[in-house]
């Protein structure tokens, strides 16, 4: 499953001649050739709209993609259809639920202006579109439509790289041996990852400067039973240590 991204004008509510509780936005535009070379092409959504007709059940509105948490399940899609420009949603807020409450007043405020989608491609391949080389997707099976504050394509690479180190794990556990060259490359990627991580945090650190310190009241027993979060960078290194011991 992919994700794709807008940056759009989102018209909402009552001012803009709809239901309270209603906005309508551009999940997607088409001709748009993105960062990752793709470009979305007319018709790509007439049939997975067709399933979505045909099942009786509506296309799921989450915020940031969130499917594992039914509170981020904020509301569903009205309508949508393909037009000249993309593919329009019109979609309906549960306003019962906190989370589309304030969703609902971030979008009417212009605090957020970004959609997403979830997909995955079922015909797809190189064209040139507008004396350009791209990706063309041309088929795409939609899964549900994201009201997003950034971009959600900004974090899909750091999601891959800790998903394809996982398998990497899994594959060294069940007896998989990994030749010098790969253990090489492995840690040429940790050290380039932990380098990056240690500027970034260095970045956050002046950024964030105190004025006095505050007390952390929180007791130590308690930060010790906190599980740590592990970085891509802390999975590759899993990968290696196992390996190098096989």
């Amino acid at each position: 499953m992919k994700l794709k991204d807008v940056s759009v004008q989102v018209k909402a509510g009552p001012d803009a001649g709809l239901s309270e509780g209603q906005f309508t936005a551009y999940a997607s535009v088409f001709g748009n050739r993105d960062s990752y070379g793709d470009v979305v092409m007319p018709g790509a959504f007439d049939q997975t709209l067709k399933e979505w007709g045909d099942s009786g059940h509506p296309i799921p509105l989450l915020f940031g993609h969130n499917m594992s948490d039914p509170d981020f399940n904020i509301g569903h899609v009205v309508s949508a259809v393909e037009d000249e420009r993309g593919l329009k949603v019109t979609a309906e807020l549960d306003l019962e639920n906190p989370k589309a409450l304030q969703t609902y007043r971030m979008l009417k405020g212009g605090r957020v202006n970004q959609m997403s989608f979830a997909y995955d491609v079922i015909d797809g391949g190189a064209e040139t579109v507008a004396g350009e080389e791209v990706f063309a997707l041309r088929e795409l099976k939609v899964y549900e439509v994201s009201v997003v504050t950034i971009g959600a394509n900004q974090e899909t690479e750091v999601l891959a790289v800790k998903a394809a180190a996982e398998a990497l794990v899994s594959d060294v556990k069940a007896g998989r041996v990994l030749a010098q060259k790969h253990i090489d490359s492995l840690r040429a990627a940790q050290e380039a990852i932990g380098a990056v991580v240690t500027a970034a945090e260095g970045d956050q650190e002046k950024e964030a400067q105190p004025a006095s310190p505050v007390k952390d009241e929180e007791p130590e027993a308690a930060k010790s039973e906190e599980p740590s979060p592990t970085s891509p960078a802390d999975h590759y290194l899993t990968v290696i240590s196992i390996a190098e011991r096989n």
